[in-house]
């Protein structure tokens, strides 16, 4: 029987295909667990969905039109204008849409991890159909288009290829050459990531003062899993780009792994030298980079070369990733740094390094170098400008960052109402000790610490529900116990005893719903503290209060700085539909160590500084108030400091100010300066328990017009 060797070479081709397309597919669990594990526990759950969403969403939208914009017939090679709702009986290129769908999840699922623990679930999802419908189709026709799937018609039939038929995109007609997608691919994600942290910020209290180097993940072996399994995966993602097993697989294959092992050595010596020690985020960066790097020229590098390319990428992701720090621009995994930077990068080296004959282009070394750079710039405009304007566009019709509170409480409870059973079972707790209802039971599963403690408590539960002699004596004892474990949960909140803090604070309602607060919030060796007056009336202005107030509380415990808490208070009440209320406050944080106080004053009252010599300083505010129009940027609120050195710092609200003198005329910010003066006191709690009498008794019959609330600081 005579065999047909070009059957079994297609078939061959097609089955190293499909098998380097499933090894693309558990990438995507490697994106998983490295995303995964890079977050807070808090969000883990959130960012695993989604991973699994996005997969699902970018190929149902490739399929639709995705592919056809990409593969598509070309208009003047710019975009594909046929192949939507792809379909064909070709084996061939049934295995090609596979392979390039697993292609674009990929682009979309870099995203992911960038805007980690702060993003909307639904606003993510946008995101993805906007990376895997529009923007990477598009750069890929110019690009990829010239593949054999451009002679199919939009009837997906086979035709025969005419010079009236234009199969090739532009970047393809000039020379340009990213062999599996260092920039078409990796900085296309990169480059929209990008884009989306800078519209979304950084997390709350993620560049405070008090937090450098606090933000971690949840599990860094679980993250360091997750590299290898894209280390793993990356071998198809490199190997399939070849679309047939030739002589050339093994030069790819061992080009990536060698630019893969010498990426994590560099991130593992930088660390060394940096911080005398292997620092795990770096010796994540370092593998992928060399990944990324090395994905553009694989097939057309020396392995000597390949390691070269290897070793600079991950210096490069190394560098970017610091820079983005010191502009504090938070991606939670590194992907601008690994995907945007090192795919750049490994682009460019094509045209330094590869070898021109191998290529194919019929390009000079410089003209070779000028067509990867038209390709990385013109693609990352495009990619980066588009998804910047629309996701501005978006973010103010449908804001795609959660509330600061859903932020505090962690995306898996307040995005998917997942919880977990420790947390289930300190709320029956807490439900029992109010109510003493003794028939409540917690959840239990023997395979987790707060089950076990649940399955003990319930069958504890059970015994003082049958045992009606006992029932009083069994009553007392548990609730000994609920109180135990309620001061147990006390030790890990910050104490609210003020008596060793140089702050007080004073509020005299004038009607039942006080629209003032103030509040202080001690940690070991600070006070934050806030004044704030609700421009408002009854219950609706109680409740912007207690909103304004659980905002400070959350962000206070955190230790998130006072420019950044006012800017995520103010942008939350915009959003918050408050009737047209607003908030002035002036907010801050007091050290008592080194006797510096530091605050924002948003549209408020000005703050006084009295000297040791009894002049008043007055600092004004030059921003407006919280509520009244969204800020883009922590900017919009100056931070004064000052170092008390024996000074006093006082701040009030109105109610002070406008308060009448025996004339009946308000008393004004310099009345306000003389009645404080009039009753200094060295004991702050005397001196505003003076202030506020003097008040009360210049207003006579007359009950206080507003709300008097003030603080006061210094040692």
């Amino acid at each position: 029987m005579e065999i047909d060797l070009g059957s079994v070479k297609s078939f061959v081709d097609t089955l190293w295909v499909i098998d380097c397309a499933i090894l693309v597919f558990i990438m995507q669990a490697g994106f998983m667990c490295m995303e995964t594990g890079l977050s807070r526990h808090k969000n883990s759950i959130n960012v695993a969905l989604k991973n699994a969403a996005d997969f699902g969403v970018a190929v149902v939208i490739f399929w639709i039109f995705g592919f056809g914009l990409m593969f598509g017939k070309s208009y003047n090679g710019i975009i594909g204008t046929d192949l939507f709702f792809f379909k064909t009986e070709v084996a061939e290129y049934m295995t090609y849409f596979v392979f390039q769908a697993m292609f674009v999840a990929t682009a979309a699922t870099i995203i992911s991890g960038a805007v980690a623990e702060r993003m909307k679930f639904n606003g993510y999802l946008i995101i993805t159909v906007l990376a895997t419908g529009i923007i990477y189709p598009i750069v890929g026709h110019w690009a990829w288009s010239s593949s054999y799937l451009s002679n199919m018609d939009a009837t997906n039939q086979l035709l025969a290829v005419t010079n009236e038929i234009k199969t090739t995109g532009w970047l393809t007609d000039i020379g340009f050459i990213d062999f599996a997608g260092s920039t078409i691919v990796h900085s296309v994600g990169g480059w929209i990531a990008l884009s989306a942290v800078l519209i979304l910020g950084p997390r709350i209290g993620k560049y405070s003062d008090a937090n450098k180097g606090k933000f971690t993940g949840s599990s860094f072996p679980l993250a360091v899993l997750g590299t290898l399994i894209l280390w793993f995966g990356w071998f198809g993602f490199n190997g399939g780009s070849n679309g047939a097993m030739d002589e050339t697989v093994p030069l790819i294959l061992i080009n990536t792994f060698l630019a893969a092992a010498f990426g994590l050595l560099t991130g593992l010596s930088i660390s060394y030298i940096l911080f005398k020690k292997p620092d795990a985020y770096y010796v994540i960066l370092g593998p992928l980079a060399g990944l990324v790097a090395i994905t553009a020229g694989c097939n057309s590098m020396t392995s000597v070369v390949s390691i070269f390319v290897g070793i600079v990428g991950a210096i490069i992701a190394i560098i970017v990733n610091e820079i983005l720090q010191k502009f504090e621009i938070d991606d939670v995994v590194g992907a601008v740094p690994v995907h945007l930077a090192a795919g750049v990068w490994g682009t460019l080296a094509v045209g330094f390094f590869s070898d021109l004959e191998i290529l194919g282009t019929d390009l000079t070394r410089f003209g070779q170098i000028k067509a990867q750079l038209i390709g990385i710039v013109s693609i990352g405009a495009f990619s980066f400008l588009s998804s910047y304007s629309i996701l501005k566009f978006l973010n103010y019709v449908y804001p795609l960052r959660v509330s600061p509170l859903q932020e505090e409480l962690g995306l898996n409870i307040a995005e998917h109402n997942a919880t977990s059973v420790e947390h289930d079972l300190i709320t029956i707790l807490e439900k029992q000790s109010e109510t003493g209802d003794l028939t409540i039971r917690g959840p239990q599963d023997p395979f987790t610490a707060g089950g076990v403690i649940g399955l003990y408590y319930n069958r504890l539960m059970s015994k003082l529900e049958n045992s009606e002699a006992d029932k009083k004596r069994w009553r007392d004892r548990i609730s000994n116990e609920v109180q135990l474990a309620v001061k147990v949960q006390e030790n890990f909140l910050p104490k609210r005893n003020l008596e060793n803090y140089p702050v007080h604070g004073i509020n005299i309602a004038a009607r039942e719903v006080s629209g003032d607060f103030f509040s202080f919030y001690p940690h070991n060796d600070s006070v934050y503290f806030i004044i704030a007056d609700v421009a408002g009336k009854g219950i609706h202005a109680g409740m912007v209060m207690a909103k304004a107030s659980t905002l400070f509380e959350i962000m206070s415990r955190d230790k998130v700085d006072p420019d950044e808490m006012i800017f995520h208070m103010n942008n939350d009440l915009f959003l918050t539909k408050t009737a047209g209320m607003f908030v002035t406050s002036i907010l801050g944080e007091y050290n008592t160590i080194t006797d510096e106080l530091r605050w924002v004053n948003g549209g408020h009252q000005p703050a006084l500084l009295r000297d040791n010599n009894g002049k008043y300083e007055k600092y004004e505010s030059n921003s407006p108030p919280m509520g009244v129009i969204y800020q883009n940027s922590k900017s919009e609120y100056n931070v004064n400091k000052v170092k008390l050195n024996g000074k006093k710092f006082y701040a009030f609200t109105d109610g002070l100010s406008e308060s009448l003198n025996i004339e009946g005329n308000q008393i004004g910010i310099e009345g306000s300066v003389k009645i404080i003066e009039q009753n200094y006191n060295s004991d702050l709690s005397k001196q505003l328990t003076s202030v506020t009498q003097d008040v009360i008794k210049s207003s006579g019959d007359k009950k206080l017009s507003d709300d008097l609330t003030i603080i006061a600081i210094g040692k």
